[in-house]
């Protein structure tokens, strides 16, 4: 007789490489939402794509994986150098030392990028370089672990891995469709690697498979709790802003939302200073407002050299001018942005390494550094013009490059900001009648109404949303405010930074100075006006925070060092304000059902959500063995006495009855009989049943109808010689799920039998 047909595998490989190719473009969907979409999508599944063609090929005609792996690598290397390289390489593919010179350049241009860029990055040349480059690596490595090592699980863990990165990067809302595109994916790859293992003998009937199934449920209700219980569950108590390696960060994008919300603020620094109050200090600007987004600037900077950090100001010879010094201690801080009294010219204590932005006297450094124990002085000299001169000079003319909008601005915008200033005489006067309108009694600071209204961001369909709610937080104040301001010509910029810190005055009686502590729960952000001869003025129109801008005119003492621009306060101005001035953005009266920090009112909705699904996680075995159950009964029904069986074999399993390897159906049976209460002429019938079609000719199937009611009769009479207990454990836990016929688990059983 001749041997049997070896199974086909290319079908098998097929499958897996079609499977790991899946997984690998939903793990790698989620940076949709930190790049714009671009060349790099094509890219990625080119690459990626012809990875896995090539591993495929390889496979089937039998070469080795080692051979295999070389060249899924030499044709990476090969679509990378001629998509990206190509000018520097031979016959455009083949690269040289040139060309892996050139690499370094495109990876720090690309990190340089994500650094100073905020989301959505535009997709230039060096990201998409490093993603479709990336992109196929990962392709490399997964085809690796799945075919060749045959490690799919562990390929699955490293793509979830990879998928979280983009969501670290810039929180947002829980993605849903890409948690279940990402599952899916994953269960296709597990699926299609179990396939490639098993194949019963044709020979043998065997019932329907079950593993797809549970699978199934399994992923099924994964999904539908992960989408339903997710979302709405408390936030973790997160310190606010915190950052890898500890401490706190800054996001200069304006998505200070997220880190608002987080209860548990900590200590970010802790200053003295000569003005006569705390000033308010600047991280970052954002002057340039393309494409619907505010941008942090990324203009020339030059390496920081000794104390002089920025030239003199540029103001007019007549506008008063008052320095400061102030002494800053940072506690914790992991970012690439220096805290600075606006606006600085010396610096003294920071160190080497630091690179200054003269265009908007900020300190930055060429990625994310720990600042934490960091002391350094810094000397500013604050313009401090009467309310005459102020209002004598024009806001229409700045230092920028582009102050326009560059954008399509909602028309309830112009409205508003045409209609609020129609009686102002003066620039000044207008960004005044601007701030008091925003500070009055239409608008309401609130950290909740943004993301249950859907407006959550600083783009101008945002501010037409909150200018329409009324309610927001300071990046809705302040980029209302901006975008107001360019509306009307003006040039304006946001800020992003700290609010002054509250004032601890417990040893001032002993001739020390007032500290003030600024906590991460104070950061902030808030808009900026040029005016020529002056420079750029700060106004605070955020409802209940800080002092509203405003000069005196010189007959009362403006000019001199009793402004309030250089003393706002942190104490809000209405009731409305939040109660702790160590906490400027705790939740308004509105929010107190928010659930993150509210002292009142906790919304019990999450808390029954999430009860609920771990109540449906719990019932998540009881359903799969129901589930299996009735597939063994199907089977048996149809004629496979071996379902019936295997049937009855779990129930012992789940009951805690002894199932060895090495004991026969007959013996099992007569076991069960003797010592577990089975009756005698059912466990008989499905014995005799078992062995028939264990030694019959293939194709003959016992009665199905009398082998599935002895099985159940069989299960009926075991459940009942146990205890209620046992029972129910069983039936909400079986332990067939995980333990397997013949296993040594099995084999154990309970610790005595049952009578």
């Amino acid at each position: 007789m001749s041997a049997p047909a070896a199974p086909r595998r290319s079908g098998a490989h097929l499958s897996l490489s079609i499977a790991s190719w899946a997984a690998l473009l939903a793990a790698l969907a989620p940076l949709l939402g930190v790049i714009a979409p671009g060349a790099w999508i094509v890219g990625v599944l080119i690459v990626s794509g012809t990875v896995f063609a090539v591993g495929f090929v390889g496979r089937r005609t039998g070469l080795a994986a080692p051979v295999v792996s070389l060249i899924e690598v030499a044709a990476w290397v090969v679509l990378v150098t001629g998509t990206f390289l190509r000018d520097a390489a031979i016959v455009f593919f083949i690269p040289t030392l040139h060309t892996l010179r050139l690499v370094p350049e495109l990876v720090h241009e690309a990190i340089g990028q994500i650094q100073l860029g905020t989301a959505p990055l535009p997709a230039t040349t060096a990201l998409t370089f490093c993603i479709v480059t990336a992109a196929g690596a990962v392709a490399i490595v997964v085809d690796h672990i799945v075919l060749t090592a045959r490690l799919p699980l562990a390929a699955a863990i490293a793509l979830i891995a990879a998928s979280l990165i983009p969501s670290l990067a810039v929180p947002g809302p829980f993605d849903v469709i890409g948690f279940v595109v990402l599952a899916a994916a994953i269960l296709f790859l597990l699926r299609a690697d179990t396939r490639t293992r098993h194949q019963p003998p044709r020979s043998v009937p065997t019932p329907p498979s079950s593993t797809s199934a549970i699978a199934l449920s399994i992923g099924l209700v994964a999904v539908l709790v992960a989408v339903a219980a997710t979302p709405l569950l408390p936030a973790p108590p997160v310190r606010a802003g915190s950052g890898f390696g500890g401490g706190t960060s800054i996001n200069a994008s304006l998505d200070l939302g997220r880190d608002l919300r987080r209860p548990d603020p900590v200590t970010v620094l802790t200053l003295t200073t000569t003005g006569l109050g705390a000033p308010y200090l600047r991280a970052a600007t954002l002057s340039s407002f393309n494409e619907d987004i505010w941008k942090p600037d990324t203009d020339q900077t030059s390496l920081l050299e000794g104390d002089t950090a920025f030239d003199a100001l540029d103001t007019d010879a007549d506008i008063p001018v008052k320095k400061t010094t102030t002494t800053i201690h940072i506690d914790a801080l992991n970012a690439r942005y220096v805290p600075l009294p606006y606006p600085a010219t010396t610096v003294k204590g920071l160190g080497e390494g630091w690179l200054t932005m003269s265009s908007n006297r900020t300190i930055v450094s060429n990625g994310t550094v720990s600042t934490s124990g960091a002391d350094y002085t810094v000397v500013a000299e604050v313009p401090n013009p009467t309310l005459e001169q102020i209002e004598a000079s024009t806001a229409h003319s700045g230092d920028a490059d582009s102050m326009g909008l560059q954008a399509v601005i909602p028309s309830n915008i112009t409205q508003a900001a045409y209609q609020i200033t129609e009686g102002a005489t003066s620039d000044y006067d207008a960004l005044l009648d601007l701030q008091n309108w925003f500070r009055g009694p239409d608008f309401q600071y609130s950290l909740s109404a943004p993301i249950q209204e859907g407006f959550d961001g600083s783009s101008v369909s945002a501010v037409s949303d909150f200018l329409r709610e009324k309610k927001g937080y300071c990046v809705h104040f302040a980029s209302a405010f901006a975008i107001m301001a360019r509306v009307l010509g003006m040039s304006s910029r946001i800020v992003v930074g700290y609010l002054p810190g509250t004032a601890d005055t417990s040893r001032v009686t002993e001739g020390d100075p007032i500290t003030y502590t600024v906590s991460s729960s104070q950061l902030h952000a808030w808009p900026e006006v040029y005016f020529a001869g002056i420079g750029w003025i700060g106004f605070e129109p955020t409802k209940s925070l800080g002092t509203p801008t405003g000069f005196l005119p010189a007959a009362a003492g403006g000019g001199d060092d009793l402004s309030p621009t250089d003393a706002p306060s942190q104490t809000p101005e209405t009731s409305a304000s939040p109660s702790a001035s160590d906490d400027p953005h705790g939740l308004r009266a509105e929010d107190a059902n928010n659930g993150a920090g509210a002292q009142a009112g906790v919304n019990l909705l999450p808390w029954a959500l999430g009860a609920v699904g771990i109540v449906l996680l719990l019932l998540v075995p009881l359903a799969l063995g129901a589930l299996r159950r009735r597939r063994r009964d199907a089977a048996a029904h149809a004629g496979d006495a071996m379902a019936a069986w295997s049937s009855v074999r779990e129930t012992a399993i789940d009951l805690g009855i002894p199932v060895p390897v090495s004991e026969s159906p007959r013996s099992l049976g007569r076991r069960l009989v003797r010592d577990h209460n089975a009756p005698d002429a059912e466990t008989l019938l499905l014995v005799r049943a078992v062995e028939e079609a264990a030694y019959a000719e293939s194709g003959v199937r016992a009665d199905g109808r009398a082998v599935r009611d002895a099985a159940a009769a069989v299960r009926t009479g075991l459940y009942l010689s146990v205890p209620g207990g046992r029972r129910m454990r069983a039936l909400l836990f079986p332990r067939s799920l995980v333990v397997k016929p013949g296993s040594v688990f099995a084999r154990d059983g309970a610790s005595a039998a049952t009578r």
